[in-house]
Protein backbone atom coordinates (compact mmCIF):
# COMPACT_ATOMS: atom_id res chain seq x y z
CA UNK A 1 0.00 0.00 0.00
CA UNK A 2 1.41 3.39 -0.97
CA UNK A 3 1.64 5.95 1.83
CA UNK A 4 2.54 9.59 1.27
CA UNK A 5 4.76 9.97 4.33
CA UNK A 6 8.38 9.06 4.99
CA UNK A 7 8.92 5.40 5.87
CA UNK A 8 10.31 6.52 9.23
CA UNK A 9 7.00 8.25 10.07
CA UNK A 10 4.99 5.14 9.25
CA UNK A 11 7.44 3.09 11.29
CA UNK A 12 6.79 5.27 14.35
CA UNK A 13 3.38 3.56 14.44
CA UNK A 14 4.13 0.10 13.07
CA UNK A 15 7.32 -0.36 15.06
CA UNK A 16 5.84 0.58 18.43
CA UNK A 17 2.92 -0.10 20.70
CA UNK A 18 1.28 3.05 19.25
CA UNK A 19 -0.21 0.82 16.54
CA UNK A 20 -2.67 -0.40 19.17
CA UNK A 21 -4.08 3.13 19.44
CA UNK A 22 -5.25 2.75 15.83
CA UNK A 23 -6.66 -0.78 16.28
CA UNK A 24 -8.59 -0.16 19.53
CA UNK A 25 -11.61 0.25 19.54
CA UNK A 26 -12.23 -0.34 15.82
CA UNK A 27 -10.87 -3.90 15.65
CA UNK A 28 -10.03 -4.88 19.20
CA UNK A 29 -11.87 -4.46 22.48
CA UNK A 30 -8.57 -4.20 24.36
CA UNK A 31 -4.82 -4.70 24.24
CA UNK A 32 -2.89 -5.49 27.39
CA UNK A 33 0.89 -5.46 27.50
CA UNK A 34 1.78 -8.63 29.39
CA UNK A 35 5.54 -8.23 29.07
CA UNK A 36 7.96 -5.79 27.46
CA UNK A 37 8.04 -2.27 26.13
CA UNK A 38 7.19 -2.74 22.46
CA UNK A 39 10.52 -4.18 21.38
CA UNK A 40 11.40 -7.76 20.52
CA UNK A 41 10.07 -10.16 23.12
CA UNK A 42 7.06 -8.00 23.99
CA UNK A 43 3.93 -10.06 24.63
CA UNK A 44 0.49 -8.54 24.29
CA UNK A 45 -2.93 -9.97 25.07
CA UNK A 46 -5.43 -8.96 22.40
CA UNK A 47 -9.15 -9.21 22.94
CA UNK A 48 -11.09 -8.97 19.67
CA UNK A 49 -14.51 -7.36 19.48
CA UNK A 50 -15.88 -10.87 18.97
CA UNK A 51 -14.20 -14.13 19.88
CA UNK A 52 -11.66 -15.11 22.49
CA UNK A 53 -8.55 -13.30 23.63
CA UNK A 54 -5.14 -14.45 22.41
CA UNK A 55 -1.52 -13.51 23.06
CA UNK A 56 1.05 -12.50 20.51
CA UNK A 57 4.78 -12.00 20.83
CA UNK A 58 6.84 -9.44 18.93
CA UNK A 59 9.44 -11.79 17.48
CA UNK A 60 11.12 -9.19 15.29
CA UNK A 61 11.26 -5.41 15.60
CA UNK A 62 13.91 -4.35 13.11
CA UNK A 63 14.28 -0.58 13.33
CA UNK A 64 16.91 -0.52 10.58
CA UNK A 65 14.94 -2.44 7.93
CA UNK A 66 11.53 -1.32 9.30
CA UNK A 67 10.15 -4.83 9.73
CA UNK A 68 7.93 -6.08 12.55
CA UNK A 69 6.82 -9.67 13.03
CA UNK A 70 4.41 -11.02 15.61
CA UNK A 71 3.49 -14.61 16.37
CA UNK A 72 0.51 -15.92 18.26
CA UNK A 73 1.84 -17.70 21.35
CA UNK A 74 -1.43 -18.51 23.13
CA UNK A 75 -5.02 -19.00 22.01
CA UNK A 76 -6.36 -17.78 18.68
CA UNK A 77 -5.15 -19.80 15.71
CA UNK A 78 -3.14 -22.10 17.97
CA UNK A 79 -6.47 -23.30 19.41
CA UNK A 80 -7.57 -24.11 15.85
CA UNK A 81 -4.69 -26.51 15.24
CA UNK A 82 -2.06 -24.12 13.91
CA UNK A 83 1.57 -24.66 14.89
CA UNK A 84 2.52 -21.15 13.75
CA UNK A 85 0.66 -17.96 12.87
CA UNK A 86 2.94 -15.01 12.07
CA UNK A 87 2.03 -11.54 10.81
CA UNK A 88 4.68 -9.31 9.25
CA UNK A 89 4.48 -5.58 8.55
CA UNK A 90 7.18 -3.90 6.50
CA UNK A 91 7.75 -0.27 5.55
CA UNK A 92 9.80 0.30 2.39
CA UNK A 93 11.09 3.76 1.49
CA UNK A 94 10.13 4.78 -2.05
CA UNK A 95 11.04 8.48 -1.81
CA UNK A 96 11.83 11.16 0.74
CA UNK A 97 8.14 11.54 1.59
CA UNK A 98 6.67 8.23 0.53
CA UNK A 99 6.79 4.55 1.34
CA UNK A 100 5.07 1.26 0.72
CA UNK A 101 3.64 -0.72 3.60
CA UNK A 102 3.39 -4.47 3.08
CA UNK A 103 1.91 -7.22 5.18
CA UNK A 104 2.21 -10.97 4.95
CA UNK A 105 0.83 -13.86 6.95
CA UNK A 106 2.81 -17.04 7.42
CA UNK A 107 1.31 -20.10 9.03
CA UNK A 108 1.77 -23.79 9.60
CA UNK A 109 -1.19 -25.98 10.44
CA UNK A 110 -1.46 -29.54 11.67
CA UNK A 111 -2.67 -31.92 8.97
CA UNK A 112 -5.79 -32.85 10.92
CA UNK A 113 -6.72 -29.15 11.17
CA UNK A 114 -6.16 -28.28 7.51
CA UNK A 115 -9.82 -27.29 7.08
CA UNK A 116 -9.14 -24.32 9.38
CA UNK A 117 -6.84 -22.73 6.80
CA UNK A 118 -9.96 -21.04 5.42
CA UNK A 119 -10.01 -18.94 8.63
CA UNK A 120 -6.76 -17.21 7.60
CA UNK A 121 -7.66 -13.80 6.25
CA UNK A 122 -5.36 -10.91 5.35
CA UNK A 123 -8.22 -8.39 5.18
CA UNK A 124 -7.88 -7.29 8.85
CA UNK A 125 -4.19 -6.47 8.28
CA UNK A 126 -5.05 -4.57 5.10
CA UNK A 127 -7.72 -2.61 6.96
CA UNK A 128 -5.19 -1.69 9.65
CA UNK A 129 -2.77 -0.50 6.95
CA UNK A 130 -5.52 1.63 5.40
CA UNK A 131 -6.37 3.15 8.79
CA UNK A 132 -2.71 3.89 9.55
CA UNK A 133 -2.27 5.49 6.11
CA UNK A 134 -5.37 7.63 6.65
CA UNK A 135 -4.20 8.63 10.14
CA UNK A 136 -0.75 9.61 8.86
CA UNK A 137 -2.23 11.55 5.93
CA UNK A 138 -4.54 13.58 8.15
CA UNK A 139 -1.88 14.18 10.82
CA UNK A 140 0.96 15.25 8.50
CA UNK A 141 2.85 12.01 9.15
CA UNK A 142 3.05 12.60 12.90
CA UNK A 143 2.81 9.67 15.26
CA UNK A 144 0.29 9.46 18.07
CA UNK A 145 1.07 11.49 21.18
Amino acid sequence: MNVDVPASSAWELYGTLDLTKITVPKYLASVEVVQGDGGEGTITKLTPLTGSAYCEKFTKVDNENLVKETEIVEGGFLDLGFNLYRVRFENVKTGENSCITRTTIEYDVKEESAANISDVNIVPSINIMKDVAAYLATNDGKSID
